[in-house]
Order: structure tokens, then C-alpha cells, then sequence
């Protein structure tokens, strides 16, 4: 089972993944899709444009090449992932704990103390591929607050099943979660 969508001026077939046996998800990965990445980029970079932001931040991993590519685009020269485990490379990691629709149990996002001190006093915008129910974003938004940064705006590829009511998050586009039979849940 696939759902189709446009987005950014591309055509795809999403295939539906399941989460639980009630609950199923149309996959959107970036990964290995060069054409959607710079496409989605530019057209975040338009919908985010009138934001006054410092550095961009996306959780690892499907983020990490949309924010590259919008970094690229925009001629940014540094960007920060939030890694879900702490690196050898990350000097003290501070950390948040969230919650995804995609991942069993809690999950901790990492950001090294020397990224963090960067954050601070800057602002951020929050970029992501999909929303759901919003833990990531919020995880994202606690590591920069905890690093003294501010939050200029959160954007995201596609918003999935309640997150495209919210107001607070721009999205290029809305999709519907799905039952174990392929019907969108209302």
C-alpha cells in the first residue's frame, strides 16, 4: 500500500509502514531521494523566509539532509543535528529526552557543549521532515533553550495526522495517519 503525494512540485508514492497493529504511517524518507531534498529545501527556505533566524537545528537522522541541503541553499556556513546518542566527539553533551511516534520508548537527543555555546543568545530555527505528535520538535526546542538559545521558528516537510492543525509549525504539506487496511484516520 502507497499513498501519493506532491510536494514541492514532486510527485511521490509513500509507502505505508506500520507502527502498531491499529496504526500505520506514510513513509517519507529523504534518503537517497536527491531531487525531493533540494526541492523540499527550497521550498522551506520560501515558506520560512520572512523568519530572522542564526542557525538552523534538526534531530538526527532523517532531518540531517534536508538541513544540510537548506544550509547549502542558503548559503549558511554552520548548522547543528542533535544526535540520539552522545559522540566521543561531543565535550560534556547536554541533553533532552522525547518521546517519537517512530521510535518505541523514550529516546535522548545530545548536543555538545561546545554546539551549545554557539546557541547561545541565537536564534533557531527548528527543522524537521515529519511532524507528528510534536516530541521531537519539542526535544529540539528544550536543547536550545537549555543551551540559552531562542527558538526563531519551527518548520517541517510534511505534517502528519493532528500536527497540520497546528499553527505553530510551517509545513509544506499534511498527510493523514492510516489504518492497518490503508484508510486515512480522520
Amino acid at each position: 500500500m502507497t499513498y501519493p503525494i506532491e510536494i514541492a512540485g514532486l510527485r511521490r508514492e509513500l509507502p505505508l509502514c506500520r507502527v502498531s497493529d491499529e496504526l500505520y504511517v506514510a513513509a517519507f524518507i529523504l534518503f537517497g531521494d536527491a531531487e525531493l531534498t533540494v526541492a523540499c529545501a527550497g521550498a522551506l527556505l520560501e515558506r520560512t523566509g520572512d523568519l530572522e533566524y542564526d542557525y538552523l537545528l534538526t534531530s538526527e537522522a532523517k532531518g540531517i539532509p534536508l538541513i544540510h541541503e537548506m544550509a547549502r541553499q542558503s548559503g549558511a556556513v554552520k548548522y547543528f543535528v542533535a544526535r540520539k546518542g552522545p559522540k566521543n566527539y561531543m565535550p560534556d553533551p547536554i541533553c533532552v529526552e522525547d518521546r517519537s511516534i517512530t521510535t518505541e520508548g523514550p529516546q535522548r537527543l545530545y548536543l555538545g557543549r561546545d554546539d551549545a555555546e554557539l546557541l547561545r543568545g541565537k536564534r533557531v530555527l527548528l527543522v524537521d521532515d515529519v511532524i507528528s505528535r510534536g516530541g521531537s520538535m519539542l526535544a529540539m526546542e528544550a536543547l536550545v533553550k537549555l543551551a540559552g538559545g531562542v527558538v526563531a521558528g519551527r518548520a517541517a516537510v510534511l505534517a502528519e495526522g493532528a500536527a497540520g492543525r497546528r499553527g505553530d509549525i510551517r509545513v509544506l504539506g499534511k498527510i493523514p495517519l492510516f489504518r492497518a487496511d490503508g484508510s486515512p484516520i480522520a
